[in-house]
């Protein structure tokens, strides 16, 4: 072993092989969250293919994004306890089974099922890059390891529509999206036999003994799904009485949730959210302001890619072209956050979320200006790229300074939780937004519509999406301000800092 090799707990290997180990993990995890959003520019052909239902268009992200953020928290847990290597690789054999389930579903419910499943397969296995990137690294190159995780993870995100459009032209549209979910199959083997090869073990630790809130989980996994559906289905089934009565359920839930997590402190056990992270004012509003961002910033191309697709008759490709603008923006300004979170402090956020609003305002003031059937991409360059660097700007640094408002010691913990609450922003924020989109859709009455008709209806609706997205994103940026100015706010240590390193989308 090189003598300059970095050494934590068990885990003793040269520089060269640490990059390497953090390569292999970050494929599995670069893939996560490209299906995140590469599904945006294949539900219009999910739509026709399968004959799904607009509802079940939302649950597609809605319940992946969800049961991604409840999967984090015990499974980096279990990677404590267990050995974060095989956590890795069975969350990973997990989502590589369920991405080919997904692409050979033939109707709305498998569809679903194996979307949640995939969605929980990588929140299985997304913890252990952050663990391997603690156990890997040491000082500088620690922190380095973070910001290529931030920006990598943030640009992936913003590719996915490229790519899924991609894959549909070369396959065809009738059943194109399929292959947006098979062609996890040849990278996810590939992911898989490296991991066995050359991710070295990770130790346990003893201090993981106490295990899993299990209780906690049911509850919070409960009450989120009891307010979720209504605002899914809702729309839908016209509200029923049945929606009303399951959003105060999930309220109720969420309030034994609170209670219970308090008792499992008190009697000395790991709560699953610790409720003294919440007697930090700062922390409650920076979480509040990873839901609302990511509710913003998730939202963004399901209503672009059904307006693109099934209102002005593009293809999927070019629905895809459509987000390339965003995805330059992101890669430019995560290349430059980090930097500038060192000089600026704070400053970062507060103009990567000011972009990211006033690039979803210009979206939103194109699409209600422009009539529909004139709107091209060249329309939405502008406000897109804006957006998209105020988004690399923000995604990679943001759970640093999220964390920073708690004491150093209850950093790993405050970024779990951060990172569960970016999830179910994404799961809420589509969950309202198309719940907002369908609701706005109406067609001309007693005859039928003409391609000029629908294209207005569509664009019609996704302004009034698109203006609930740029609502969350301007939330979004007035909370920034709760945060500290730098990421020493409470005099928190370089490696505490990296521990909170971030999982965007």
């Amino acid at each position: 072993m090189s003598a300059s090799a970095p050494a934590l707990g068990t885990i003793q290997v040269t520089p060269r092989r640490s990059w390497i180990a953090f390569a292999v993990i970050l494929l599995g995890a670069v893939m996560s969250l490209i299906d995140a959003t590469i599904v945006n520019v294949a539900l219009p052909t999910i739509r026709t293919s399968i004959h799904a239902s607009e509802a079940t268009l939302s649950w597609i992200i809605s319940g992946y994004a969800l049961a991604f953020g409840l999967a984090l928290i015990p499974a980096g847990r279990l990677g404590d306890r267990f050995g974060h290597k095989w956590v890795f690789f069975s969350g990973l054999v997990l989502f590589v089974a369920s991405s080919v389930t997904c692409g050979l579903s033939q109707n709305d419910g498998e569809l679903i099922v194996s979307r949640v499943v995939q969605g929980l397969a990588g929140g299985v296995y997304l913890p252990a890059v952050s663990a391997y990137i603690q156990l890997l690294f040491s000082g500088r190159v620690r922190g380095r390891a973070f910001a290529v995780f931030g920006a990598v993870l943030g640009v992936s995100s913003a590719i996915g529509p490229l790519l899924g459009g991609l894959l549909i032209q070369a396959f065809g549209e009738a059943d194109g999206w399929r292959y947006v979910f098979f062609v996890n199959l040849p990278i996810g083997v590939v992911a898989l036999v490296l991991t066995a090869a050359l991710v070295p073990n990770s130790p346990r630790q003893a201090s993981a003994a106490s295990g899993v809130d299990l209780v906690g989980l049911v509850l919070l996994t409960g009450a989120l799904t009891a307010i979720l559906v209504p605002l899914i289905e809702g729309q839908d089934q016209g509200w029923p009485v049945w929606t009303f009565l399951s959003l105060g359920g999930g309220v109720v839930l969420l309030v034994l949730f609170g209670l219970w997590e308090r008792r499992v402190v008190a009697r000395g056990r790991s709560a699953l959210v610790p409720p003294h992270l919440f007697t930090h004012p700062a922390f409650t509003a920076g979480t509040f302001l990873a839901l609302v961002y990511f509710a913003a910033f998730v939202s963004i191309f399901f209503s672009i890619s059904l307006l693109w697709q099934a209102g002005l008759g593009h293809t999927a490709l070019e629905s895809g072209l459509v987000s390339i603008p965003f995805a330059i923006g992101s890669i430019v300004g995560a290349s430059q956050s980090t930097r500038l979170a060192v000089a600026i402090g704070r400053r970062v956020l507060v103009i990567g979320a000011g972009l990211v609003a006033l690039g979803l305002i210009g979206v939103w003031l194109v699409l209600l200006l422009v009539p529909s059937t004139d709107l091209t991409n060249w329309d939405l360059l502008g406000p897109l790229l804006v957006a998209g660097f105020g988004s690399g700007l923000f995604i990679a640094p943001n759970v640093q300074f999220i964390v920073a408002t708690v004491d150093p010691s209850e950093a790993g913990a405050a970024s779990g939780v951060t990172s569960t609450m970016q999830r179910i922003g994404s799961a809420i924020g589509i969950a309202v937004i198309g719940s907002v989109f369908f609701g706005t859709l109406s067609f001309p009455t007693g005859r039928r519509p003409t391609p000029a008709d629908v294209a207005d209806a569509f664009g019609t609706s996704a302004a009034s999406a698109l203006l609930v997205s740029a609502a969350f994103a301007v939330v979004a940026f007035l909370l920034v301000f709760t945060l500290p100015r730098s990421t020493g706010g409470r005099r928190q240590a370089p490696e505490s800092a990296g521990k909170a390193g971030t999982e965007p989308a």
